[in-house]
């Protein structure tokens, strides 16, 4: 789909591997609506963008659907979603002080898989109404996974959950989005370097990416970034799980 001129809303925008895609696709032509629960961040990356901030909660149906309708009436018809938003936690089933409590999981399943969702069912019921572009295109899906779906660690049972979750979904919501012209693709970058990983200490750092075969480093967000363009930009990716890791296999701890 051409990114030059089409109206584009990435979740997450804020910060991460979300800002460095709203930045690409805005250098790009792109009209971006930068959708954060974090306001002010949501502000700076729209006005240093020009696109239009979206301050909410990607798990609620309420304020979702207002910032697609915001987004759709200050910037046109949103043909282009990107679902970046996304936490992690870091605790075992069972651990020193017993099993992991419920709520801790049921939050990371919350935000992270059923948002991703609850973005999909309502922008593309949006772009299941929008007249047809090239090759009867409406529009294009590109969510957020990790290798922690394939690769999950002891402690990420909760985050590997909800990843995997994204990732079953690919295939099942391109068959089925397909009749209406919209493609769905995930990403599931390997050890990218935001800004929650940029508190670690140095020496925690050098470790992580000294375990990446192949740049023996940490993914710079422009690479996500640059991947999400590809996907958008060829018609001919549907349905698809792309790992982009560096030839990574995470170990058990």
């Amino acid at each position: 789909m051409r990114i030059d001129g089409t109206t584009a809303l990435v979740t997450g925008g804020g910060s991460g591997l979300g800002e460095a895609t709203a930045r690409l696709l805005a250098s790009l032509g792109a009209k971006i609506g930068v959708f954060d629960r974090n306001e002010a961040a949501a502000a700076r990356v729209a006005e240093e963008t020009g696109g239009v901030a979206l301050a909410g909660d990607v798990t609620s149906e309420s304020g979702a659907s207002s910032a697609i309708k915001k987004l759709a009436n200050e910037s046109g018809p949103v043909r282009i979603l990107v679902n970046c938003a996304g936490i992690g936690t870091a605790k075992r089933i069972v651990g020193r002080d017993g099993p992991m409590p419920l709520a801790d999981f049921e939050r990371v399943i919350r935000v992270n898989l059923i948002g991703t969702f609850n973005m999909l069912r309502l922008v593309s019921a949006h772009m299941a109404e929008l007249e047809p572009v090239e090759d009867n295109a409406r529009g294009v899906i590109v969510n957020t996974a990790s290798v922690a779906a394939f690769d999950g660690q002891i402690g990420q049972a909760a985050y590997a959950a909800s990843k995997g979750g994204i990732t079953s979904l690919a295939l099942p919501a391109a068959r089925e989005l397909a009749r209406f012209g919209i493609r769905v693709n995930t990403i599931a970058p390997g050890i990218f370097l935001t800004p929650l990983l940029a508190e670690l200490p140095d020496e925690a750092q050098k470790s992580l990416a000294a375990s990446i075969p192949c740049p023996a480093r940490l993914g710079d967000p422009a690479e996500f970034a640059d991947a999400v363009r590809f996907v958008i930009a060829n018609g001919y990716v549907n349905g698809e799980v792309i790992r982009l890791d560096g030839g990574v296999r995470l170990q058990p701890k």
